[in-house]
């Protein structure tokens, strides 16, 4: 084991940032015509950095498995995007923002990256303003904002329920342009596959043509990841159907340090399982929480008469209802933290009140929001004694004008329209807050390769807060990543095109090879897809919303089993050499099969609960996590050794010299 250096520049917290940038070494605009760099992933944080070290002059090659940059997942985002602009002159600041986020998480995040974070918050709205993103504007014509869970002040800027959309668009409308400039080269329908690692650098990617099935090789001076998150290691999740760890596992696996597998988010707000044939679930944006009131009925006989049809949400007297976040949290109500708020939920649905068949949902009512909002609305309208139907019928247009496309997603999906009925809702796997380690340059172990966005470990410690995702991604790719690259490539300016006949290139082929051929001529008798849906019921039973030493010591041995039993028994159908995306989709749950390993050994190692991290084991008397900051005040980064249960240990020691460690309260 070795303690990492995070490269954290010294100094004050407020001055660290410009002062790094004031020192580092930068490279002429007519060097970086010579300086290719790859960026694999075109979400947020990928078409964001694409775009901007295009623009800045270097050669970018561009790679997504979709058949576009839009279709990144990135666009599935729906509340908001934080910012420290105070635009509601409630309090906010570049330090509160910090605060929160560092709080949010648990106290497991490095307090110089967070702040950098919360400095360039501001400018990633003027950025997107720039390029056309039609966030919501109040009265006055300033952007409107929103508050979000585990804040105290409004600081989150939307567009309606589509904020990722429109995000994703503006970055792809900055990309398009560096693609007609030919200043980036793009690679639709392609997956990397393999990192090649020439004299200890990284110096290009194998892809595989997904429409062809041709394997290539690309060469670069430097590659940065920014590929998403692993959520869908746990088979059911908010994630899009081809999210995955592939090339963040296969960089893993030639050196770099993967950090916090076990940090993975619960969002409180989704569409609860339907059955057993689900492929994925569905995310009802937080920002509902703004004006929704999460319930359960206090009588076990209400619940038990919803279930079966013979009572209804309405029907239940205010005086019988549970609004449980509020009774507990009083402070900030149903705007807590999405890993407290979802852990409450599952409070109550173990303790038998859920409300729908399986007993794994509550409710979330807008009536009231409904209703305060009408009054207002009449009151503007000069409507004097409005009757309880106008007021309804006020206040209903009124939500549609803030949540509308998000209310209509919800009735096509369950068949039940939220204006008249509470919505049901229940925690689902979400974002991951582990991933690569890398240090404040955004570089991973492996020099040469970085990785942005959701596929590094982050910004957020052991739990993100809401609209944070969208904050962080544009962040790197924007205004962090075009800096500390320009640090690295100062050295390259003399090095020349990198070759892609090189016997590095020859042996990562070669082994992408084997293992496509291996996958095609295994002959098995089961589909991908069970074996893919058996990790996710471990991940799920064991390493989800609450885990303990038990369940993760079977876990590791039952993931150890299914990955032999997987390359025993799996077929995938079709050719190598073709448009194959069970072949895709085989590759991809392999990776999960080690991943989840990694992910359990980590859980177990950390003896505490923080954040999204929760061990039975360790928690409050009040049923809140507890957190261990004498032996845990670290991010634990291990280091591949062959096979995922071997990993070895590193750990970055986290330093806390401007906020105080305590323990959480939302009281």
């Amino acid at each position: 084991m070795s303690k990492l250096d995070s490269k954290v520049p010294e100094g004050p917290l407020k001055d660290k940032w410009t002062n790094y940038k004031d020192h580092i070494n930068l490279v002429n605009p007519a060097n970086k015509r010579l300086i290719d760099v790859i960026v694999v992933g075109t979400g947020l944080a990928g078409g964001s950095a694409a775009a901007s070290l295009a623009e800045l002059g270097y050669n970018v090659k561009a790679f997504c498995f979709q058949d576009s940059p839009r279709r990144a997942h990135s666009i599935a985002a729906q509340g908001g995007i934080n910012a420290a602009k105070n635009y509601q002159g409630d309090g906010d600041s570049t330090y509160r923002l910090f605060y929160d986020t560092v709080k949010g998480g648990d106290y497991r995040s490095r307090e110089a990256n967070v702040y950098r974070l919360a400095e360039v918050s501001a400018n990633i709205i003027d950025q997107c303003v720039a390029q056309g993103v039609p966030f919501a504007r109040e009265y006055g014509g300033l952007l409107d904002n929103r508050s979000f869970g585990g804040v105290l002040v409004s600081r989150t800027f939307y567009a309606k329920g589509q904020t990722g959309q429109q995000l994703l668009l503006g970055a792809y409308s900055a990309l398009s342009r560096q693609i007609a400039r030919g200043k980036v080269t793009m690679y639709n329908r392609h997956e990397m596959l393999e990192l090649v690692i020439v004299d200890g650098k990284a110096r290009g990617i194998i892809a595989r043509n997904l429409v062809t099935g041709e394997i290539e090789r690309h060469s670069a001076h430097a590659v940065v990841l920014c590929t998403g998150g692993y959520g869908n290691v746990f088979f059911l999740s908010t994630n899009a159907m081809g999210s995955n760890v592939t090339a963040a596992w296969k960089a893993h696996k030639q050196g770099a340090f993967f950090a916090n597998p076990c940090y993975t988010q619960i969002h409180p707000t989704c569409i609860p399982v339907s059955g057993d044939y689900q492929s994925k679930l569905t995310l009802m944006s937080e920002s509902l929480r703004n004006d929704g009131r999460i319930w359960v009925p206090k009588k076990i006989e209400d619940v038990k008469a919803i279930r079966e049809g013979k009572l209804k949400p309405k029907d239940i007297k205010e005086e019988d209802r549970d609004y449980y976040l509020e009774r507990r949290y009083p402070s900030f109500g149903n705007l807590v933290p999405r890993d407290v708020a979802s852990r409450a939920a599952k409070e109550r649905c173990d303790a038998g009140f859920g409300v729908n068949k399986t007993g794994e949902a509550v409710f979330l009512d807008f009536s009231s929001a409904i209703e305060r909002y009408g009054k207002t609305e009449a009151n503007i309208q000069g409507i004097e004694n409005p009757s309880k139907e106008k007021i309804i019928e006020l206040g209903k247009k009124v939500v549609e004008a803030k949540y509308g496309n998000l209310f209509q997603m919800y009735e096509k999906i369950t068949d039940d329209n939220p204006y008249e009925t509470p919505m049901k809702i229940y925690p689902a796997v979400h974002y991951t807050m582990g991933g690569l380690w890398v240090d404040y340059n955004l570089m991973t172990t492996i020099p040469g390769c970085y990785a942005c966005g959701e596929a590094n470990f982050s910004d957020h410690g052991a739990n993100r807060l809401g609209a944070s995702a969208l904050m962080q991604g544009l962040a790197d790719g924007y205004f962090v990543l075009p800096y500390t690259i320009g640090d690295y490539l100062s050295k390259d300016i003399r090095t020349g095109k990198i070759p892609t006949n090189s016997p590095e290139f020859d042996a990562a082929e070669a082994k992408v090879k084997e293992q496509l051929s291996k996958l095609i001529d295994n002959n098995g008798t089961k589909s991908v897809d069970y074996f893919h849906k058996r990790l996710g019921k471990i991940m799920w039973d064991k390493c989800g919303m609450a885990r303990n030493e038990k369940g993760l010591n079977e876990a590791l041995v039952e993931i150890a089993q299914l990955r032999e039993e997987f390359w025993k028994d799996v077929k995938v159908p079709g050719k190598m050499n073709e448009f194959n995306p069970e072949l895709e989709k085989a590759g991809r749950v392999a990776d999960f099969l080690e991943l989840g390993e990694l992910f359990a050994k980590d859980a177990l190692h950390r003896n505490e609960s923080c954040g999204g991290h929760f061990r039975e084991e360790y928690q409050t008397e009040e049923g809140e996590a507890k957190r261990d900051d004498v032996n845990f005040a670290y991010a634990a980064a291990w280091e591949y050794k062959g096979k995922p249960g071997d990993a070895v240990l590193h750990k970055e020691e986290l330093k806390f010299e401007n906020i105080e460690l305590k323990q959480r309260s939302y009281k």
